[in-house]
């Protein structure tokens, strides 16, 4: 192994998975996937630099006879100075990353004895997750080496999704160990020196939900990709199998392609760009569309997001009669992904990305990298992306408008379709390949190797709980639109206190007119957002779905039977299709001639339908299940982050917030209240009545209640 003294060593620690230098099993389990790879490429590209002198992988030796013999090996050479080194750590039979944690000390010493015979101590400690940022620490400390960090993925965020998910508490701590994750994050995180992420928004929204977070250690370098697998046609992909089988679908496959790539999750927002196709005809005499969702056999077997992202497809196909205009096929193999984007370029085609939010966007270098201009999602890593490689338009995903004008504008100038493809190869090459990512990570590495930076003492205040320790939920309209003013200084105020207080929106809108409308005020992402009355928890950063609230509220739902008993009633008309959804029937009433609210339930209980029936604003009826609320899924979500009610505050306008202010919550109703609808709220106890109007109103119940007293978080 050939070692260069005179230069940095370097040592990356990624302990759990299975890690070897070729046949990466990809997908063998959730231990083995992005990160294996990541590291691996890592350690390659600094071996083959000029400046470094030699590269230790360190991961975790294991000898079980269910994996191959080849994850036993002590060491493995990936190049003349980089080597895999396997190091024994507890138990040798393979385990899942969270069953190390007690290995983890063990682990520490034995690469402790091994760095200790290496001729020269290493430059740079790199840890890869929470496993490797525990160890790295102790060895950054004991050998006084400088410690930089990748986290991958955090448990702060990780919480919330298991949550969402439907595991228990009790099962995020002896399964997943999260609160010992999330300190060792905290930990590793008041050590590092530097803290590589892939994007800003990676840093803002995930890190910075932690204590330890300091903006000024983290840097943003995108990984590289692989540049042989996706890269510009070369003439022979027209006869593939995916290629005929788009074909089949389309009257005129030589037009155009217009190619989205995702899974069929609704975050994803397929159905508004099959709408926006659908209102466009010059569109649709420009390009076919062709639309790759996952693989399906059966839809009605699949999960339910994906079933209703599925047929709302078809629906939607149907709807606008695009047959022959638009593809979905059912199945694709991994390796055709970069057919399908070469397919596209050949084509005079583009990709579009119309996802809500999209934290990195790895689809869209690899189209870029094929030769491919791209329109995306203004949300997330694509403003990065695109930013770099200046090769497509960023679009508001909620504005079909927006969305048919970027895709018009590329697929009518191809002068302007040759410079975005220019552009893009160019911005790949210098900014997302693996020779690009390695130039930028010795960027970073040269002051603290060399030790000329001088970082500021850390000045870290912690919370004295480890999760947020109160809660304030808000409705939308009421509450926050009105008084832009007012709003900017409720957002500073809730963004000064935002690692003690989890800020919840509670709205009757769709989760698309929801974020379409926050966008429009420019109201923060917030911690939870609840939409269509209650019916919909989705958690922040990614907008993680709560799969476990959907099977809690299907209860006693039966929506065919409700539209049906409804529909000799006068006064009611059934709003669009746009303002339904599974767990929400939605009407028009008038109130001079619809029964009253009374008079509804009784007669939905006279047919067997126990549910909620709702009144807003003297004009919407909604119907939801009886277990699902504006105040049932507040009280759900507390209870899921352990926030006591009583350091809830929730504020509202419309009689469909009233459950959220009744009970043992704090309460404010702002002045601007729809007076008739919460008049019963009057002699309410613990309500407090504002005479300011939205945002202001609750910024005078903060200060009425003391709210954000006693949550200033403590000096270590």
């Amino acid at each position: 192994m050939t070692r260069d003294h005179t230069k940095p060593y370097i040592v990356l620690i990624s302990i759990h998975g299975l890690i070897r230098g070729h046949n990466l099993e990809l997908g063998h389990d959730a231990d083995t996937g992005g990160q294996t790879k990541y590291v691996v490429e890592l350690a390659r590209a600094l071996g083959a630099h000029h400046e470094v002198g030699h590269v230790d992988l360190l991961t975790r030796r294991v000898v079980d006879p269910s994996v191959s013999e080849d994850y036993a090996q002590p060491f493995e050479k990936l190049g003349d100075k980089v080597q895999i080194v396997r190091i024994d750590c507890g138990e040798a039979m393979y385990l899942p990353k969270e069953q190390l944690w007690d290995c983890l000390d063990n682990f520490a010493d034995s690469v402790l004895d091994y760095l200790k015979l290496q001729a020269h101590t290493p430059a740079i400690i790199h840890s890869h997750y929470a496993d490797a940022g525990y160890v790295g620490t102790r060895i950054s400390h004991q050998l006084g080496i400088p410690l930089v960090h990748t986290g991958h993925s955090l448990g702060r965020s990780k919480r919330r999704q298991l949550l969402a998910a439907g595991h228990s508490k009790a099962a995020l701590e002896t399964r997943y160990n999260i609160t010992r994750r999330i300190e060792a994050e905290e930990t590793t995180l008041s050590v590092a020196k530097r803290v590589i992420t892939s994007t800003r928004h990676e840093v803002t929204e995930q890190y910075g939900l932690y204590d330890h977070y300091q903006p000024e250690r983290m840097s943003v370098i995108p990984p590289g990709t692989d540049l042989e697998q996706f890269h510009v046609p070369r003439g022979d992909e027209e006869s593939t199998a995916i290629g005929a089988e788009i074909a089949r679908f389309l009257q005129d496959p030589v037009k155009p392609m217009i190619l989205a790539l995702s899974r069929p999750d609704p975050r994803k927002n397929i159905g508004q760009l099959i709408n926006a196709y659908g209102q466009s005809p010059e569109l649709q005499q420009l390009a076919n569309l062709v639309i790759i969702a996952g693989n399906r056999d059966d839809i009605s077997e699949m999960e339910t997001g994906a079933q209703e992202v599925l047929t709302d497809i078809l629906l939607t196909v149907d709807q606008y009669d695009l047959y022959g205009k638009v593809a979905y096929p059912k199945h694709h193999q991994a390796a055709e992904v970069s057919v399908l984007y070469r397919l596209a370029a050949l084509s005079k085609g583009v990709f579009v990305n119309p996802a809500l939010t999209e934290p990195f966007g790895l689809t869209l270098i690899e189209a870029t990298a094929s030769g491919l201009p791209v329109v995306a999602t203004e949300d997330g890593g694509p403003t990065d992306i695109i930013g770099n490689c200046q090769n497509g338009y960023l679009i508001n995903p909620l504005d079909p408008a927006d969305i048919i004008a970027k895709l018009r504008r590329i697929l009518t100038e191809p002068l302007q379709w040759e410079q975005f493809v220019a552009h893009g190869l160019q911005g790949v090459r210098q900014h997302y390949s693996w020779q690009a990512h390695t130039e930028k990570y010795l960027e970073v590495l040269r002051p603290l190797i060399a030790r000329t930076e001088s970082l500021p003492a850390l000045r870290i205040k912690r919370r004295r709980y480890l999760h947020h320790d109160r809660a304030l939920f808000s409705s939308l309209d009421h509450n926050l639109l009105g008084n832009p003013q007012a709003l900017v200084s409720f957002v500073e105020a809730l963004q000064a206190n935002r690692r003690c207080v989890l800020v919840g929106i509670v709205t009757g809108r769709r989760l698309d007119s929801a974020i379409h409308v926050m966008k429009q005020q420019h109201i923060p992402m917030p911690d939870v957002l609840v939409t269509s009355l209650g019916t919909e928890i989705h958690y922040a950063p990614n907008l993680v779905l709560d799969t476990a609230w959907e099977r809690h509220i299907d209860h006693l739902w039966h929506p065919r039977i409700i539209r049906s008993v409804m529909s000799v009633l006068p006064g009611l008309k059934l709003q669009p299709k746009s303002q339904q959804n599974r767990f929400k029937v939605s009407y028009y009433i008038d109130p001079q001639t619809a029964p009253d609210m009374q008079q509804i339930n009784s007669l939905l209980h006279q047919e067997g339908q126990t549910v909620n029936a709702v009144l807003s604003f003297g004009q919407y009826l909604d119907i939801v299940p009886v277990r699902a609320s504006k105040g049932l899924a507040l009280r759900w979500v507390a209870e899921k982050m352990d926030i006591p009610l009583e350091r809830v505050l929730a504020a509202g306008g419309s009689g469909s917030d009233e459950d959220m202010m009744r009970g043992n919550t704090l309460a404010v109703v702002v002045a601007n209240r729809h007076d008739e609808e919460l008049s019963d709220l009057e002699n309410a106890e613990k309500i407090f009545f504002a005479t300011r109007p939205c945002a202001e109103g609750i910024l005078e119940a903060i200060e009425h209640y003391k709210f954000f007293q006693g949550s200033e978080v403590e000096t270590e």
